[in-house]
């Protein structure tokens, strides 16, 4: 099967900047390098959205540099629609990337103007230029604003403008680093439905999303990574990493009290106080059925008013991974630690 986007055993370290005291201490010491990714194998499909998640420096940043050609790996390969990210030429033409550094437009020129400066570094055709922008610029919602200054615009603003510059050269691959920063609500709420709608739905371009976002991951991702330390600890579609951990069904039970001494066949996770009664959280523990449960409740005296499945969701998963002991990757030969959902 060909892909899209591949890594292939990425590794990348660098050198960790000392301080005045340290030079000035031991001049002619060692530098001391940091690991940013180890090891790293990636898969996307024509066409998916794929999030990569991670706590901050996990790797998610340099990642994406590699894949964009601004760095190369100590080890290992990206491809990108099977040409190693080595050959630049070939390989930037292909992609778009959006980024929230505000620093690479230039902030006295419009929006329409840096948008031609741009189009000329991406080698738009000269015939095709101002109507590619019109278009770009219409579909971003930035035609009334097109003419004000960089400098004018509200953060989500910037970051529209940001996705038309990275579709001047129409690219099939799209890597966008944390796209929705700083946006409100409402401005994250709209950019998330043209990343849907627009250049998935309509466009079909190929989206890797490295985000903080959970919700945002969630809604709109096909399949995610985790990246800890430099490593991917969990791949796998949204349910399969929400899955990651849980052996049996959560359920959320609505009842008229719950006494502490409960010794029936489930684990609970978390009670909460609410009008006249409990909201409880919990699982069945091994082998027992929901049967089980509710018979253990009403021979215990209590009520239960509302039974519902409880579906993790993925910041628990998140959590849960964190928390996770690292895989073992010696345990296995040719292992690379990653798990791929469900339970462990």
């Amino acid at each position: 099967m060909s892909y899209a986007v591949e890594g292939l055993g990425i590794e990348k370290s660098f050198v960790r900047k000392r301080s005045l005291g340290q030079l000035l201490r031991d001049p002619f010491g060692r530098a001391e390098r940091v690991h940013a990714l180890r090891g790293v194998d990636l898969q996307v499909g024509d066409g998916e959205i794929f999030g990569l998640l991670g706590p901050n420096g996990a790797g998610k940043t340099t990642l994406l540099k590699i894949l964009s050609c601004l760095v190369l790996p100590d080890k290992g390969q990206a491809r990108i629609l099977g040409v190693d990210t080595a050959d630049e030429d070939r390989v930037k033409p292909q992609l778009g990337l959006v980024t929230t550094d505000e620093r690479s437009f230039y902030w006295r020129l419009s929006g329409r103007e840096n948008m031609r400066f741009f189009s000329i570094l991406y080698d738009v055709p000269s015939d095709r230029r101002m109507a590619r922008i019109d278009e770009l610029l219409e579909r971003v919602g930035l035609t009334e604003a097109a003419d004000q200054r960089f400098s004018d615009y509200s953060a989500g603003m910037k970051q529209r403008l940001s996705i038309a510059r990275s579709l001047l050269h129409d690219p099939p691959v799209l890597l966008m680093d944390e796209p929705t920063r700083s946006l409100d609500p409402a401005a994250s709420l709209e950019l998330r439905a043209f990343v849907k709608d627009e250049l998935k739905a309509r466009d079909r371009k190929t989206i890797i999303l490295a985000t903080h976002n959970l919700p945002e991951a969630e809604a709109l991702c096909d399949r995610l990574a985790i990246l800890i330390k430099g490593k991917i600890r969990q791949e796998g579609s949204v349910d399969a990493v929400r899955a990651f951990g849980l052996e049996t069904h959560g359920y959320e039970l609505e009842v008229d009290r719950w006494p502490g001494d409960f010794s029936g066949p489930a684990q609970v996770h978390k009670t909460e106080s609410i009008p006249d009664g409990t909201l409880v959280q919990l699982s069945l523990t091994d082998g027992a059925e929901l049967g089980d449960l509710l018979s253990a409740l009403m021979h215990a005296g209590v009520a239960v008013r509302r039974c519902d499945r409880h579906e993790s969701d993925l910041e628990e998963a998140f959590t849960r991974i964190l928390d996770a002991e690292e895989p073992d990757d010696s345990a296995k030969p040719g292992g690379s630690g990653r798990q791929t959902g469900g339970a462990v």
